[in-house]
């Protein structure tokens, strides 16, 4: 049988490098070596693609690569000139470049495969902004927010934020993941460096209500229809105000994960009709993982949704499903053959249109 050779990406121009290389490392780990044929290809912190043989922190070490730029026979070059093609590309890229809709636009322009969201969800999904005010058409709860572009910096104000959002409250850079650009205000004097750290990553920032409750997530997979798998819980220690970076990727002790969550059934229930709607919403596709949080006396908001959630030895995604008896390895086969699928119901539509006009 012929190996599908599948073109695995990570690392990238973004905050969250560090995090892909974890999650590409699994992923290029437990891939079924019977059945695909691994193509391992980094993207340094400034933005160069690598060949690399392993998928590690030296991606600079790799051969250089560019991309033939034919939709009819596209695939990646390397210095020497030979080219190499994939059937499927596979990004394992967290936040900026990578889950923001900038990628897939790239391999969607050159006709290659993609496993994951494509352009408009993943953009939608990434710029926290967007994405609330789709979930609130949609009819979904989210928590109260206002936002604030880079160019409107000196309207920030504590006492009209807390007025409208209480205290304490959130302030995120817009379109980051991993707690990055985050910070929960208590004071006054709180504000202007948590506004500086969150505009250092983005131009648009979120002051967002605090949500006092429980760290729900839902793994879906699929897309006629996804599936939602039970909800996990993230306990984190009292040590941490929120579930901050270090939390999810440093400290080995900072939380303890239940799956499935400890939840009644229709609470449950309830948590897996709210992600699937968000997931389908925000025009995701082959898979998402849902954040949410519930509160004591029993509602629930969506938070937000990770078009490319981790793939690391802690991640939630693999972990829901594992649960549901699915394997690693029989996850990430089925991720390959939904992208595949998905694009061979897409060739029926039509590029090309037929006119009188001269040109």
């Amino acid at each position: 049988m012929t190996k599908i050779k599948v073109a695995i990406l990570y690392g990238g121009r973004s905050v969250e490098h560090g995090v892909s290389i974890n999650s590409a490392r699994n992923i290029a780990e437990y891939l079924d070596k019977d059945k695909f044929e691994p193509i391992l290809i980094g993207i340094s912190t400034s933005g160069v693609w690598h060949l690399t043989s392993s998928v590690n922190k030296n991606i600079e070490e790799g051969e250089k690569l560019s991309l033939q730029l034919n939709p009819n026979s596209p695939g990646f070059i390397t210095s020497k000139g030979i080219v190499l093609n994939a059937d499927v590309v596979f990004p394992v890229l967290h936040g900026t470049d990578g889950e923001d809709g900038s990628i897939q636009g790239l391999l969607q322009a050159m006709s290659l495969p993609l496993v994951g969201t494509g352009v408009l969800g993943s953009s939608m999904s990434m710029n926290k902004l967007v994405a609330k005010k789709i979930l609130q058409e949609a009819g979904l709860p989210v928590a109260k927010f206002l936002s604030y572009y880079f160019e409107e910096a000196d309207q920030i104000n504590f006492k009209k934020i807390s007025t409208t959002l209480g205290v304490p409250f959130m302030i995120k850079s817009a379109s980051l993941g991993s707690s990055v650009g985050v910070s929960k205000i208590n004071t006054e004097a709180d504000l202007k460096n948590a506004v500086d750290e969150a505009f250092k990553y983005d131009d648009c920032l979120l002051a967002e209500e605090y949500i006092k409750g429980r760290e729900i997530e839902c793994a879906i997979l699929g897309n006629n229809p996804p599936q939602a798998s039970m909800p996990g819980e993230i306990i984190i220690s009292s040590k941490y105000e929120f579930y901050t970076f270090d939390a999810k990727y440093v400290d080995g002790e900072a939380v303890k994960i239940d799956v499935p969550a400890k939840l009644d059934k229709d609470v449950a229930e309830t948590i897996r009709q709210y992600s699937l709607k968000a997931y389908q919403a925000l025009k995701c596709e082959d898979f998402s993982r849902v954040d949410l949080f519930l509160t004591e006396d029993g509602r629930v908001f969506v938070n937000e949704i990770n078009t490319i959630p981790g793939f690391t030895n802690s991640s939630m995604f693999p972990m829901m499903w594992k649960e549901r008896g699915i394997s690693f390895t029989d996850l990430i086969t089925k991720l390959i053959m939904l992208s595949l699928e998905r694009t061979k119901r897409s060739a029926r539509i039509e590029k090309d249109f037929l006119s009188a006009l001269k040109f």
